[in-house]
Formats: structure tokens, sequence, C-alpha cells
């Protein structure tokens, strides 16, 4: 569904930075750990959330 806000392991917030990781991952075409460490993003449990995310919003919305 949607991004969590904090990272379910240690609790620090990682769904700021969803939008900018997706963008720059899809559009730009950059690599995923290169985006995650200009985001000050270094602790693996947080990389899994953003990397493994897989935003189903616009597939499970008709059905609500």
């Amino acid at each position: 569904m949607m991004i969590p806000v904090r990272c379910f392991t240690c609790g620090k917030v990682v769904g700021e930075h969803w939008e900018e990781f997706t963008r720059r991952t899809e559009e730009e075409a950059e690599n995923p750990a290169e985006v995650l460490d200009d985001l000050g993003v270094d602790r693996p449990c947080c990389r899994r959330m953003l990397v493994s995310h897989k935003d189903l919003v616009d597939i499970v919305a008709p059905y609500q």
C-alpha cells in the first residue's frame, strides 16, 4: 500500500524519502544504492524498507 512512515526494525523515519527515491530511480535512472547514500539512509533495515516497497495504491483503490 503506502510506504510506512517509520522503519519496522529501528523506528527511524523513512517515509519522507520515498518520493525523491522513486523519482530519482525511475525517472532519472540512478542507481538505488547511490540515491539512498545521498539521502542519508545508511542502515540496512531502513534501506530494505525503501528498496523492497511496491506501491499498490493505484491497483487497490478502485476496489474500496
